[in-house]
C-alpha cells in the first residue's frame, strides 16, 4: 500500500530582490517607449518609419512582399539590405521605388539572387522616447496612482511568481521521492504510449526546423533506437507519477467540481491570453478530460503536501 503520510522536504522561498525589481522596471521602460510624431525634418538613422509598400519581380508582384502600416526602424537591418538606406531623407507621403537584390541563400527559393523593387510611401516618420521612471509612467502605462505603488505591485507579483515556482518544486520533489520507492507494477505499455508520444513530439519540433530525425541521428552520432532508450527512464518515471497520483486521488477521495474545473479553465485562458470562449471552441473530449485530470493532479500535490513535514528556508535571489 502506498505510503504518502509523513514526508519530509525543504522550501526554497526566494525573495525578489531590489535589483530583480530595477531590472523588471527597466525592461517595461523598454517595451513601453513614448511614440512621438516626427514633424518638419526627413527621416534620419534611427527613426521609425510607418509605411505600404509592394514588392515586384520582373515587373510582376510576387506573394509575400506586400504589406501596409508596416514599422521599419532605419538603420535596425530588419530589411532587405539595402532597402532602408534608400528610405533615408523621405518625409510622409513619399512615394519612394527601393531597388534591392535579395541575398543568395534566401528563404524563399523563388525570390533568391533576384533583382526587385518595393514601391514604398511614407506614412509617418516617429520616434521612440524611453519613459522615466516617474508618476507620469506608473499613470499612463501602469494604471496606478504612483510610481511606488506600480513598483511595489511589481515586486508582489515577481514575488508571488516565485512563491508559485518554489512551491510547485516542492511538490514534485515529494512525488519523487514516493517515486524513487515505489514498488507497484508498472504498465508497460503507457510507458511505450508515452515513450512514442514524445519520439512524435521531436519529430515534429524537428520538422518545423527542417530537420528529419534520421538527420537530427546523424548530427547526435546515435542511432533512433538509442534516442529512445535514453528517454526510456523518464517515460517510466512520467507512468509511475500519474499512477501514485491516481493512488492518493482515489485514497483520499478527491473530486473536481464545477468550480474547480472553471477556475483551471480561467487560468487556461490567461496563460494562453485567451478568452474563455476562445478556448472552449478548442476544447474537445479528450482536452476536457484533460483539464480533470490537471485539477485531480493539482488537489493530490496539495494533500501530499499538506501531509509533509516542511521547512521553509528562505533565500535572497
Amino acid at each position: 500500500m502506498l505510503n504518502y503520510k509523513g514526508l519530509k522536504g525543504t522550501c526554497e522561498r526566494l525573495i525578489v530582490s531590489e535589483a530583480q525589481v530595477d531590472r523588471q522596471v527597466d525592461a517595461l521602460l523598454e517595451q513601453h517607449a513614448k511614440i512621438i510624431p516626427v514633424t518638419g525634418r526627413a527621416s534620419e538613422p534611427g527613426d521609425e518609419l510607418v509605411l505600404d509598400y509592394a514588392g515586384f519581380c520582373d515587373g510582376v508582384q510576387f506573394e509575400g512582399g506586400t504589406a501596409q502600416n508596416q514599422s521599419l526602424v532605419l538603420g535596425s537591418g530588419a530589411f532587405i539590405p539595402g532597402f532602408e538606406e534608400q528610405l533615408l531623407g523621405t518625409r510622409p507621403g513619399d512615394a519612394v521605388d527601393v531597388h534591392v537584390t535579395f541575398p543568395t541563400p534566401y528563404h524563399s527559393e523563388e525570390l533568391a539572387g533576384k533583382a526587385a523593387v518595393f514601391k514604398c510611401t511614407v506614412r509617418e516618420i516617429r520616434q521612440r522616447e524611453k519613459y522615466a521612471p516617474d508618476d507620469a509612467f506608473a499613470r499612463e502605462v501602469g494604471g496606478f496612482d504612483s510610481f511606488s505603488a506600480m513598483r511595489e505591485a511589481l515586486r508582489q507579483g515577481m514575488q508571488a511568481y516565485a512563491d508559485r515556482q518554489a512551491d510547485a518544486d516542492l511538490k514534485m520533489r515529494l512525488l519523487d521521492e514516493l517515486v524513487d520507492s515505489y514498488d507497484g507494477d508498472v504498465d508497460e505499455a503507457q510507458v511505450e504510449a508515452g515513450l512514442e508520444a514524445e519520439m512524435q513530439s521531436l519529430r515534429a519540433q524537428l520538422a518545423r526546423q527542417g530537420l528529419t530525425l534520421e538527420a537530427y541521428c546523424r548530427f547526435t552520432d546515435k542511432t533512433e533506437d538509442q534516442l529512445r532508450a535514453d528517454r526510456l527512464p523518464d517515460a517510466r518515471k512520467r507512468v509511475i507519477r500519474q499512477q501514485i497520483l491516481l493512488d492518493i486521488i482515489d485514497a483520499e477521495g478527491i473530486e473536481a467540481g464545477e468550480d474547480d474545473v472553471a477556475e483551471e479553465i480561467q487560468r487556461l485562458c490567461r496563460q494562453n491570453n485567451m478568452t474563455p470562449e476562445q478556448l472552449s471552441a478548442r476544447l474537445d473530449e479528450a482536452s476536457q478530460r484533460a483539464i480533470v485530470q490537471n485539477v485531480l493532479a493539482d488537489k493530490a500535490l496539495e494533500r501530499l503536501k499538506t501531509y509533509a513535514d516542511i521547512e521553509t528556508v528562505e533565500k535572497q535571489q
